[in-house]
């Protein structure tokens, strides 16, 4: 899987960066298909892109979060479990700088998918914000069904599966819900290019609207 999304992410990339007038704007990852309808008497096609379906979990307020809740959102998901021995602990000291960059950005979000949700219960996610220095709503820490959170870590185009196995990369998502970036969570210069890949997301015109 993971081969096929990069050089996905490689075709879509040099498509992006040839864009006239020198705008730079991120690629959209992911599958996508042709609808082709008649307006006026012409054909006209679309292009459908892959998005992140409806989803409903519990953050470490024990509040309800779902997909409606990150409408109008630039947001960041990656998925964990807090007792995580190896690469958790690094991914989430990586994500630091990105929740202390963009912490006070209104339309800006990070979610945490817990894995191990038997463990993980509100009040230990809600500790474990709590070590990590986390306060408010722009870091959310979820907690579903596991089998709901595996499907889910599918339309992130990650991996999640028994026996707490998961995939170490952070995924940027945009207001329309599209793959905009994958980023290894491991390695601090891939984070600090999804901080870069951020603003750029930022600054192009469908993303500058809230929806």
């Amino acid at each position: 899987m993971r081969n096929l999304f990069y050089a996905l992410f490689c075709v879509l990339t040099i498509s992006a960066c040839s864009n006239s007038a020198g705008n730079k704007t991120l690629p959209i990852l992911g599958n996508r298909e042709a609808d082709t309808k008649t307006v006026d008497g012409k054909t006209v096609t679309d292009t459908i892109y892959q998005t992140i379906p409806k989803f409903s979990f519990i953050d470490q307020y024990g509040d309800s979060v779902n997909n409606k809740t990150l409408d109008g959102n630039i947001y960041v998901a990656d998925f964990f479990f807090t007792t995580c021995p190896s690469i958790c602990p690094v991914m989430h000291r990586n994500m630091l700088p990105v929740y202390k960059e963009f912490k006070n950005v209104g339309d800006f979000k990070i979610i945490s998918h817990t894995i191990d949700p038997k463990h993980d219960s509100v009040a230990v996610l809600k500790k474990y914000a709590d070590n990590l220095g986390v306060t408010g709503k722009n870091w959310l820490f979820l907690q579903g069904q596991k089998e709901e959170t595996y499907k889910l870590a599918k339309s992130y185009m990650v991996e999640a599966r028994e026996g707490n196995v998961h995939d170490g990369y952070f995924i940027l998502i945009d207001k329309q819900k599209r793959i905009r970036g994958s980023y290894l969570g491991t390695d601090p210069k891939e984070v600090t290019r999804m901080i870069a890949d951020i603003k750029t997301l930022q600054a192009e015109p469908d993303q500058t609207i809230v929806q």
